[in-house]
C-alpha cells in the first residue's frame, strides 16, 4: 500500500515571535491560556461539547474503518487505526476500473491528521510490511519521531516505523507454533501470545504490555525482559493460570480479587510516575508505581456487568456471551496536574470522568447512538494540550469526534 504525505511550509509560532510581532503573540498566549479555562458542571467535572464537522473527509475515497487505536502526540497531531478487518462491501466497492459504485476504496490503516482534522501522513495495511499485524490494536507516536504500532493476534508484535512509515524495528517476541492453544502461563516472559495492548515509557524508554494477567516492561530498544507483577503487585510467581471465576449479575459490582482480572484493555503512565492498568472484565482500575508497588484502585461504574473471563464477550449483541466491563480505554487529561481521567466504556457507550486523585467519579459524557456526541462501541480516547478530547468507535459506528473544551463563562 502506497504512502500518503502532506506537509505545511508555514513556520511556527516560535519562528514568529520576534519583537515585530511581540504583541500579536501574547494575544496568542492569552487565547491559548483562556482556552485551558474550562467551564465544569455542579459536580466539577469539566465541561465539552462535540465539534460535528471534525475531522475534515479521507481524501482518494478512503473509507473509514474501526478505529481500535488513538493517540495525540507531542505536536498535537491525532494518529488513529484505521483497521479494515470488517469492511462492508459499500465501503470499499469503489475499487477497480472501472469502479462499481462511487464510493469508497478502502484505505491505509494508520492516519495522521492535524489539528484541522486534514491528513497529514497515511500508510499501512496488509502487504505493506511482511509483519504487518492482522489484528490491529494501539498507535503509538514518540517525541523521537518513530510511530510504534502492534496487533493482539498470537503472531502479531510491536513494530517501529519513522513518522512516514518507513520499518525501523520488530519487538518480536512471537509464540512458537501451536503455544497459543496451550494452558494459560503467566510465568513465560520470553514470548507473549498477545502484545496489542502496550505503552511506550519515553523517561524510561522501556515498554509496558498487559497480557493475560499481568504487566511485563522490556526494554524498548533491545527488547529484553526487565520485570513484571500481577494485580496488587503480586509477582509474577503468585499469579494463579486458572481461569476467573464467572459471577451471577445482581447490579451489584463484581466479587473482589486479588489477581489482575482479563481482559487487560489499557496502560497508561502520568507525569507524576503511576502506572494506571484498566481491568475491563472487572470495572477496575489499579495504579502502581512503575516498580510495581500497588498504590490504589478505584471502580468505573461498578454495577455494569463485567466478562472476567479469557474467552472473550459480546456485548449486548451476543446473549451468549457476557458483557465487556466498562475499562475500555483511559486518557489522563493534559492540564499541569493531570487531574482529570477520562475513561472511555464502550458496554455504556459514555466517556466517564474521573478525579485523578481519589478516584472518584464527576460525571461523563456521550451515550449510545450514532448522533454527533453519541457513541456506538467507543473504544478509543486521548487528549490534546488544548484539552479537546477525541474518540474512536468500533463495530459499525467506524469514526473519530471531536470534543472541545467548553469555556468557563459561556454556558
Amino acid at each position: 500500500m502506497s504512502r500518503y504525505t502532506t506537509r505545511s511550509n508555514s513556520p511556527g509560532r516560535a519562528g514568529l515571535c520576534g519583537p515585530p510581532v511581540l504583541a500579536v503573540c501574547v494575544l496568542l498566549a492569552l487565547a491559548a491560556a483562556d482556552v485551558r479555562t474550562q467551564a465544569v458542571d455542579e459536580h466539577g467535572a469539566p465541561i465539552f461539547k462535540v465539534d460535528p464537522f471534525w475531522p475534515k473527509p479521507l481524501p482518494n475515497r478512503w473509507s473509514m474503518q474501526q478505529v481500535t487505536g488513538l493517540h495525540v502526540d507531542h505536536l498535537d497531531h491525532i494518529w488513529f487505526l484505521n483497521r479494515g478487518n470488517a469492511a462492508e462491501g459499500d465501503e470499499i466497492g469503489g475499487a477497480g476500473t472501472p469502479s462499481r459504485i462511487e464510493c469508497c476504496v478502502r484505505g491505509p490503516e494508520v492516519i495522521e491528521l492535524d489539528q484541522d482534522g486534514a491528513v497529514v501522513n497515511a500508510w499501512g495495511g496488509p502487504g505493506y510490511h511482511p509483519l504487518w499485524p492482522t489484528n490491529l490494536q494501539t498507535v503509538l507516536a514518540d517525541a523521537k519521531g518513530f510511530v510504534w504500532v502492534a496487533g493482539t493476534s498470537p503472531q502479531d508484535s510491536i513494530l517501529k516505523f519513522t513518522r512516514d512509515g518507513t520499518f525501523v524495528w520488530d519487538f518480536g517476541h512471537r509464540p512458537p507454533p501451536g503455544a497459543e492453544k496451550a494452558p494459560e502461563n503467566n510465568q513465560e516472559t520470553s514470548y507473549l501470545i498477545n502484545k496489542g495492548r502496550f505503552q511506550l515509557d519515553e523517561v524510561a524508554n522501556e515498554l509496558y504490555i498487559i497480557q493475560q494477567k499481568r504487566v511485563l516492561v522490556y526494554d524498548a530498544s533491545t527488547g529484553v525482559y526487565k520485570r513484571g507483577w500481577g494485580g496488587h503487585g503480586m509477582p509474577l510467581s503468585e499469579i494463579t493460570n486458572e481461569r476467573i471465576p464467572s459471577y451471577t449479575w445482581t447490579g451489584a459490582p463484581p466479587p473482589d480479587e486479588k489477581n489482575f482480572v482479563p481482559d487487560l484493555h489499557f496502560v497508561e503512565i502520568s507525569r507524576d510516575r503511576l502506572v494506571y492498568i484498566g481491568e475491563r472484565g472487572q470495572n477496575r482500575i489499579e495504579v502502581f508505581t512503575p516498580e510495581g508497588k500497588f498504590v490504589k484502585e478505584f471502580y468505573v461504574s461498578p454495577g455494569t456487568p463485567g466478562q472476567r473471563v479469557t474467552e472473550g464477550c459480546g456485548g449486548l449483541n451476543n446473549p451468549k456471551l457476557p458483557p465487556c466491563g466498562t475499562t475500555y480505554k483511559l486518557a489522563i487529561s493534559r492540564d499541569p496536574q493531570q487531574k482529570y481521567l477520562y475513561v472511555a466504556d464502550g458496554t455504556n457507550n459514555r466517556v466517564w470522568i474521573l478525579d485523578r486523585q481519589s478516584g472518584k467519579t464527576l460525571g461523563s459524557f456521550g451515550g449510545n447512538g450514532r448522533y454527533a456526541g453519541q457513541f456506538h462501541w467507543i473504544n478509543a480516547i486521548g487528549q490534546d494540550s488544548k484539552l479537546n478530547i477525541y474518540t474512536g468507535e468500533v463495530e459499525h459506528a467506524k469514526r473519530i469526534q471531536k470534543f472541545a473544551p467548553v469555556p468557563a463563562g459561556s454556558r
